[in-house]
């Protein structure tokens, strides 16, 4: 098992569609769509976590959030505009090169660093909360990168992981379907062989110091077009949990 989370691979796989990061069209098309249930998650859990006023235009000024593997930026963006203080890091320099100018262009001031969770950890930077979304299918040494992830948590703040599960259904509908029939994701985007439980999710938070406080299922509604929340976790799902307050 290697000593970084980096799978060169698979950062050359995303370096290469760096300019379609901000395409709504464009081969991140699922992740765009994706975005309103994950965001919609993401605010419910701070506003009650943190007790902040869900009517104020800016609720999570003061709040220091970080986006593991965060590609071109498409969670930083509107969790800023909601006044998060947001840090955004991607092993990808492509990537982060695209985010920062989608940024400047935006008038958003994010802290875009490639660089991985792992150098974060170990220079000791803390995070009221932690996103790893999407990312975990993608790493290399999975014990590595969820430690980095945790240890990134401040005592009483948050950490949301997103991921698919390897199930049969899930390498039916989000490998084959999705790359081969549908389309909506280059052929070879994720390896079923990496998708992870979200029972192994959970034992890796808790392994951690994290306590599980939330789940959910994200599943696709054709007739409308859009990602809910459901309880079924049968293929994309998500996992909050927190570091208990020292």
């Amino acid at each position: 098992m290697t000593a970084t989370t980096i799978n060169n691979a698979e950062i050359a796989k995303f370096t290469a569609m760096a300019e379609e990061w901000w395409n709504p069209k464009g081969k991140f098309k699922p992740l765009h769509k994706f975005n309103p249930v994950r965001l919609g998650y993401i605010r419910e859990h701070l506003l009650a976590h943190f007790g902040r006023d869900g009517t104020a235009m800016r609720p999570f000024e003061g709040l220091d959030i970080l986006d593991v593997g965060c590609g071109g930026g498409l969670l930083c963006e509107p969790l800023a505009r909601l006044g998060a203080t947001v840090t955004g890091i991607d092993a990808a320099e492509r990537n982060i090169a695209i985010a920062r100018l989608h940024a400047e262009k935006s008038g958003l001031a994010i802290d875009y660093r490639a660089t991985t969770s792992e150098a974060l950890a170990a220079a000791g930077e803390r995070y009221d909360m932690v996103l790893n979304m999407e990312v975990v299918e993608h790493v290399d040494n999975v014990p590595l990168y969820m430690k980095s992830c945790a240890d990134l948590v401040k005592p009483g703040g948050l950490t949301l992981t997103a991921t698919l599960n390897r199930t049969l259904r899930a390498r039916a509908f989000a490998v084959f379907a999705a790359e081969r029939v549908l389309r909506w994701l280059p052929k070879g985007t994720h390896d079923w062989n990496r998708f992870l439980t979200p029972h192994e999710i959970k034992t890796l938070l808790t392994r951690n110091g994290l306590k599980v406080i939330g789940e959910t299922g994200v599943v696709f509604h054709p007739l409308a077009d859009e990602w809910r929340r459901s309880r079924d976790m049968g293929i994309n799902y998500m996992v909050m949990a927190e570091r208990p307050a020292a």
